[in-house]
């Protein structure tokens, strides 16, 4: 008899834990406010801070919470065209105990709270550039030290910049880039994150193939009128307007220079047509809900 007792006691046990729904993760406090709009021509500087149990996200659109809160790519995400438009100004208390791997979790919770955000994922096939190790190795200075923790995804502080002469960013594990000076100069990137600074800068998607897992110093030379455009998309990527002409210009340049670069490092951008994952927003408020 008190064998089945147990028996019973543990059936129920089992069967209370299957119906607790996980913990939640969210932040403690978090005031949302509209930022300032992109201009053209006038500088912008934006990025995350963590002072403490304090966070502070300056100047990120929809798109960027919901791709730093998923981990996804700004091509993946498939909604309407304000998700990059519309900037926000975000301040918010991490709850005690709480550490900065969970800031994507808890970003998932105001998402849904504040922005009534709701979606499906799917699969779409993009024509992309995929960056691939040429034929000879990479020819690239591995800079990656030990037990870093960063591999390029978690959410690093950070702190970027940008106008028409330049742009850039620093974070907090380390690495950085920069593109202007007649330059693309960058330390300490993963793959990972190169293609994510690319990928704005391009008409394509750009999707890593290297195989690639350590932190590189990578370095070449660009023309001013290259620089200008990357910048110039990027900006557009960013929810941006630009004249006809500027749009002309654009659809002029090839990128030779960059392809030359990246090749004299043993990386090569070669276009495909390959499956992405993406998620499709189903509802989300372009005003979120009140502080």
């Amino acid at each position: 008899m008190k064998i089945v007792n147990v028996l019973i006691l543990t059936a129920l046990m089992v069967a209370v834990a299957a119906t607790q729904t996980p913990t939640r993760l969210e932040f403690d406090v978090v005031s949302v406010k509209p930022a300032e709009g992109l201009t053209a021509g006038k500088a912008a500087s934006g990025g995350m801070k963590v002072d403490g149990a304090q966070i502070h996200m300056n100047r990120y659109s929809v798109r960027s919470l919901i791709q730093m809160a998923y981990d996804l790519r700004l091509f993946q995400v498939i909604g309407p065209d304000w998700l990059s438009a519309l900037r926000f100004d975000i301040d918010a208390k991490l709850p005690a105990g709480a550490t900065r791997a969970q800031v994507p979790e808890m970003i998932k919770s105001m998402l849904a709270d504040r922005f009534g955000l709701t979606f499906h994922n799917d699969s779409k096939e993009l024509s992309v550039y995929a960056l691939v190790v040429v034929s000879g190795g990479p020819k690239l200075k591995d800079v990656s030290e030990p037990n870093e923790a960063s591999d390029g995804t978690s959410p690093a502080e950070s702190s970027g910049y940008g106008s028409t002469k330049g742009m850039g960013s620093s974070y907090s594990d380390g690495a950085s880039y920069a593109l202007g000076d007649g330059k693309f100069d960058a330390k300490k990137l993963t793959m990972v994150r190169l293609v994510r600074i690319l990928t704005p800068c391009l008409d394509l998607p750009v999707i890593d193939k290297t195989g690639l897992t350590g932190k590189y110093d990578i370095s070449f030379p660009l023309p001013d009128d290259e620089i200008r455009g990357m910048i110039t998309r990027a900006f557009l990527a960013g929810g941006g307007d630009s004249s006809p002409e500027m749009l002309k210009f654009l659809d002029s340049l090839d990128n030779a220079s960059l392809f030359d670069g990246l090749r004299a490092n043993g990386l090569k951008l070669e276009p495909r047509k390959l499956p992405v994952p993406v998620m499709v927003i189903d509802s989300v408020l372009k005003t979120p809900t009140d502080n």
